[in-house]
């Protein structure tokens, strides 16, 4: 199996995560992580859990101002998303990036819908003779945050890929050099951004006049919807709790491999999940709630490391009686608590171990199927959509994004991993206990 594997599968699974779109996708949308994490404070203080603080902010006006830099920030990822996956395309083809990620994001704005209808006044319902007046130059934000998300990678994506084709080939002016640098900059910009502007506006002009929509629109309806729908669901759960350890088995970085595919969608998810948590203080499944969303990802698959391996690093720090299994545990005790789990994976090893390969798989799917139907029964409470930095020990995670319940379930969860762990772990143990023994025969 080890070596068909390595013949047919991996190497066009490492080829296309390799690939220059992947690269830009994972690189792009890691730079919005800053943005999204600083936003999320501001989402926790504008839907504050506890209800008496809560009610002090919404007397004292202090709530409008946290739900400001919200928006301002969690808010617009579409936009982070569209910039940093064309500055990290053209920067990985060795061309300008900086103009590249602007000329991104005016294709952005072009193929969104620039106005929303908005009611002149301040009044919310109209008398039938009244009709709303139509106030232009407005942009819907809707479109700049989750519902615009997929649009805005596919407009990264198409733009750092022209735009860095279009240069690379001198399509292109060019100054004499005396000219200065920053002058010449702009002229080498021009002719690629004001193709792919045309082209923008010529996508823009088609669904407006065949399909009486927009890019982002009919992006959002036909493909990203669906999309997420197959993330969110237990067959979508199934997929990525088995996929991330059984790609890890055989040396192949798991996360990776599988988070370079559904790490937009289970990110629009987020987003979606905070976006109901502002509006409504909860995120439930009547509100449109998702349960697979990023940190789903973060504290149900890869909590305490891929796999869940605390239980691994316990039993060797506290039951193992092989002196290597006793001195990987203290080396990996402190890693593990911050979700950082290569000592175990590759010190173990559970790379090419068929012995640990088994509960390292079992542990994983049953972390994410047992977490997903207790939330689709409403026993757990939908995550809030928070985002929280991947180091985050086991219960504070659990606490910040979903409040006590969930930071029980993670505790319990882990204790069931160590006790899945366990039978394999101790024969393994009397395995190598077994060979230290031979040595130190031998050499007595």
């Amino acid at each position: 199996m080890k070596k068909f594997l390595n013949k047919y599968i991996f190497p066009p699974i490492t080829k296309f995560v390799n690939t220059k779109g992947i690269i830009a996708l994972r690189d792009g949308m890691i730079l919005s992580m800053p943005f999204i994490m600083v936003g999320s404070i501001f989402l926790l203080l504008g839907s504050f859990p506890i209800p008496s603080v809560a009610n002090w902010m919404n007397q004292t006006g202090l709530t409008r101002f946290w739900n400001q830099a919200f928006n301002a920030s969690f808010g617009i990822v579409a936009i982070f998303a569209v910039v940093g996956i064309a500055y990290t395309w053209a920067k990985n083809s060795n061309v300008d990036p900086l103009p590249a990620a602007m000329t991104a994001l005016v294709g952005f704005l072009i193929v969104l819908n620039p106005t929303s209808p908005v009611m002149n006044g301040t009044k919310t319902v109209i008398s039938a003779k009244q009709a709303p007046t139509l106030l232009t130059g407005f942009i819907d934000r809707n479109w700049l945050g989750s519902q615009g998300l997929i649009a805005a990678i596919i407009v990264g994506l198409v733009t750092g890929w022209l735009y860095s084709l279009l240069v690379n080939h001198k399509i292109t002016i060019k100054l004499p050099g005396q000219v200065p640098p920053a002058v010449a900059g702009s002229f080498v910009a021009l002719i690629p951004a004001g193709i792919l502007t045309i082209l923008w506006l010529f996508v823009y002009f088609c669904f407006a006049k065949l399909g009486n929509t927009t890019l982002t629109e009919w992006i959002y309806h036909t493909i990203q919807t669906p999309l997420q729908g197959m993330t969110d669901s237990a067959g979508g759960a199934f997929a990525i709790s088995f996929l991330v350890p059984f790609f890890w088995i055989f040396g192949v970085h798991g996360a990776n491999v599988v988070g370079g595919v559904v790490t937009p969608l289970l990110q629009a998810n987020t987003i979606q999940n905070a976006e109901i948590f502002k509006k409504y203080g909860v995120v439930t499944a009547a509100h449109g709630g998702h349960i697979v969303i990023s940190s789903f990802w973060d504290q149900f698959i890869n909590l305490t490391g891929s796999g869940l391996t605390i239980g691994l690093v316990v039993f060797m720090l506290f039951f193992a009686k092989s002196k290597q299994l006793k001195s990987l545990g203290k080396l990996a005790i402190i890693p593990g608590i911050f979700n950082i789990n290569e000592p175990v994976l590759f010190g173990l090893p559970i790379v090419l171990n068929p012995l640990i390969a088994i509960p390292f798989i079992l542990v994983t799917v049953f972390s994410v199927m047992s977490t997903y139907f207790l939330m689709k029964l409403g026993v757990l409470p939908y995550m809030n959509g928070i985002q929280i930095p991947w180091t985050v020990p086991a219960g504070i995670a659990g606490f910040v994004s979903g409040g006590w319940r969930l930071a029980v379930w993670e505790l319990i969860d882990l204790t069931i991993g160590f006790a899945i762990y366990f039978p394999f772990i101790k024969r393994y143990d009397k395995i190598l206990l077994a060979k230290e023994q031979e040595v130190v025969d031998k050499n007595n």
